[in-house]
């Protein structure tokens, strides 16, 4: 059976050293990489073949006004990129998240830290697709989603609801459900769906940089403010400011976006006269903000403000056959990856009413492009299927509905601790390639060990069986 083809990475810097040692280790966790010296280089290797995955430095030659930032996400859109750079700036950091990119990282950076923000940047990409085609719900509410669960349909109906008013909605769920399909179905339906949708990742925003990223800056407010920057949520007037995992925001940022969700005035870093904007807030999180505020971490009073409204995406395994429709369209969608294939077999079926997906719809999506990248025949069958779903203990997963909630919550415990077991087991303890084959966080990885009573280091070990 032949292996999946390695992911392939395209490395553009004009340090020599750091070109061939991070090529060098990427190949050796298994990517294939090509290594440029500039811009231009990297534009025109772009051309030349497709690439899964673009790791670039700011500061070199051809790169003077951000072009390969532009030019690679206008024209390669759904290449993801990476900064690493070890001159940043406020205006750099605020274009890289204007543009979407999947991590900003600062020299020197250790290789573990860009391995796991490849790891997470390849995985975000599988699940990532336009509004149209993408795999959450496919119904009278809402076209873009597809599912017909009762507890989607109770979630779908918020989103339907809310999408006629102009408050304020905090999107709860794990990491994988769909959150940012949901906020960009409010906003299509809103009043706003003529005006910007402007998606603001607050785990890739510096912390140092928080305030002037969101709120600007004035010329001369701080060294390096050469000129007036204007602030992403500027940027967001008249539209919808879509604030993704609100959870990570730095605290210190915190009370002047309450302001903003309040007030819809703020004043950027060094200027005497106020901003006023018109903008609806819609936030994501998968973190839990009871505990965080109970902790310290994050403001009770803007809590309330952003969650006016709270809409909650159900985890795909309280889906029940979801995951069967959800599984049918990615065959479709992925089936020119091995065009003959053309459905499943009952046992793969099963085995998915069965599984506890713990990485929901990212990880289900995940798991169908591998099984077509192996498969021999028409049909998908359990033995496609990568390890840690095609050899779970059937036994350990959660009976699609049949069981009382306590015995459903123990053997969803039970689940998720096993596939977390054969994780660590298959990466030596390795947290940050558990974690992106999880489709989660490093950090999210780490609260689940910690929940479930796992230590990594056990299996970091020799000789675990």
């Amino acid at each position: 059976m032949n292996a999946a083809p390695p992911a392939r990475i395209l490395i553009a810097d004009d340090e020599p050293l750091f070109l061939k040692t991070t090529g060098d280790l990427l190949q050796q966790s298994g990517y294939e990489c090509r290594c440029v010296a500039d811009a231009p280089q990297a534009l025109a290797a772009l051309d030349d073949q497709p690439f899964d995955l673009l790791i670039a430095d700011l500061k070199m030659p051809g790169n003077l006004k951000l072009e390969l930032l532009e030019q690679g996400r206008s024209r390669f859109p759904h290449v993801p990129l990476i900064v690493v750079t070890g001159a940043p700036s406020l205006p750099s950091a605020i274009e890289s998240i204007r543009l979407r990119i999947a991590d900003y990282l600062l020299k020197p950076v250790k290789f573990d830290d860009l391995l796991a923000s490849v790891n997470r940047a390849l995985s975000a990409r599988e699940s990532s697709q336009p509004l149209a085609d993408a795999p959450f719900i496919q119904n009278e509410q809402a076209p873009e989603i597809v599912g017909k669960s009762p507890a989607l349909r109770e979630a779908l109906e918020f989103v339907e609801r809310v999408s006629q008013t102009d408050v304020h909605v905090l999107i709860t769920g794990e990491s994988g459900v769909g959150k940012e399909v949901a906020a960009r179905t409010i906003h299509a339906r809103s009043r706003r769906a003529k005006h910007a949708f402007c998606p603001i990742d607050c785990t890739t925003i510096p912390e140092s940089l928080a305030e002037s990223v969101l709120f600007g800056h004035a010329k001369g407010s701080f060294t390096g403010a050469f000129q007036d920057q204007q602030g992403l949520l500027q940027q967001c007037d008249g539209g919808t400011a879509f604030l993704d995992e609100i959870g990570d925001l730095p605290l210190a940022s915190q009370a002047k976006l309450l302001r903003v969700v309040q007030q819809g005035r703020f004043t950027p870093v060094g200027r005497a006269s106020e901003v006023a904007i018109d903008a609806r807030f819609i936030s994501a999180t998968h973190r839990n903000l009871a505990d965080a505020i109970a902790a310290g971490q994050f403001r009770r009073d803007l809590f309330y403000r952003i969650a006016v409204v709270q809409i909650h995406l159900p985890p795909l395994r309280e889906r029940g056959d979801d995951v069967i429709l959800l599984a049918e369209r990615f065959l479709k969608q992925l089936a020119p990856i091995n065009p003959r294939v053309r459905d499943f077999s009952g046992e793969t079926f099963d085995l998915f009413r069965r599984y506890a997906w713990p990485g929901n719809v990212r990880e289900l999506r995940n798991c169908i492009e591998h099984a077509l990248s192996l498969a021999r025949g028409e049909l998908l069958e359990p033995a496609d299927l990568p390890p840690t779903i095609a050899g779970a203990d059937v036994e350990r997963r959660i009976p699609a509905g049949r069981a009382p909630r306590n015995s459903r919550l123990s053997a969803m415990a039970d689940a998720e601790r096993q596939y977390v077991a054969e994780l660590l087991t298959r990466h030596r303890g390795n947290v940050s390639r558990c974690a992106q084959e999880a489709g989660m966080t490093r950090q999210g990885f780490h609260k689940l060990l910690s929940k479930l009573g796992v230590a990594a280091s056990e299996y970091r070990r020799e000789g675990r069986s």
